[in-house]
């Protein structure tokens, strides 16, 4: 018995507390690169006599990796460490995005929209010739059609594509994830109702020209104004 707790009382159980130990000790394994990327790991059993835990919170910490996408399970073969590329470690960030709700997708917004701006000034300053002709493509094609799911779509792939022509993996990552797909439909569905769609249309190509141009804080501007646009329509939508 614990004898700072009152008589007749025993101490909680600390499962959670040794299972969040054992995830620790699992990434500290990878981060000291005694497990590589794509290493198997060792068995359940092992593992937990190796680390001096129970078997049941190795098993959670491995599920709790597994769900945070720095360990899969492969079928008939074990358990291993995922290459560790940032999509795979950031797919969470869309399933907030899809279910946040109110002033929660404000903040999404808040934090896309710096995170957009930085990477439109990033690609302006290098993107390749081949990644402008794919962002010309999707706004092209968003000019040409009135189809709300068809803008929607190249509306996402023509920030993506900014995305990649910004050089940095893990801030596409990132904007990938913020860039909910039922998030932006709802947002296109009120911009239709709005007649906004003109609008929209103009700042995509205020940030193309900007690309174009090679401006990066001309590009860094467009972009804020363009996702601030959207963070203020969700705002007046918000008003009681």
């Amino acid at each position: 018995m614990d004898e700072s707790l009152p008589e007749g009382t025993t101490a909680a159980p600390q499962k959670g507390t040794v299972t969040q130990r054992a995830i620790d000790q699992i990434k500290a394994m990878i981060g000291e690169g005694r497990l590589e990327p794509g290493a198997r790991l060792p068995t359940e059993r092992d593992l937990a006599s190796q680390l001096g835990i129970s078997r049941s919170s190795m098993r959670e910490a491995i599920r709790a990796l597994t769900v945070l996408g720095v360990l899969e399970a492969r079928h008939g073969s074990g358990i291993y460490v995922t290459q560790l590329e940032a999509g795979d470690l950031l797919e969470t960030f869309g399933v907030v995005a899809d279910l946040s709700r109110g002033p929660g997708l404000v903040e999404l917004l808040e934090v896309r929209r710096i995170l957009e701006s930085t990477a439109t000034a990033l690609a302006a300053a290098r993107i390749t010739p081949d990644q402008l002709a794919e962002v010309e493509k999707h706004l092209t094609a968003m000019n040409a059609t009135d189809d709300p799911e068809e803008i929607l779509s190249h509306d996402l792939a023509f920030h993506r594509a900014i995305g990649v022509a910004a050089g940095n993996d893990t801030m596409a990552a990132i904007l990938e994830g913020l860039s909910s797909r039922t998030f932006r439909a709802r947002v296109w569905r009120g911009y239709q109702e709005e007649g906004a769609f003109e609008r929209t249309r103009r700042e995509h190509a205020a940030i193309h020209r900007a690309l174009v141009a090679r401006d990066p804080e001309t590009a860094r501007a467009a972009a804020a104004a363009h996702v601030g646009e959207v963070e203020q329509w969700l705002r007046t939508q918000l008003q009681p």
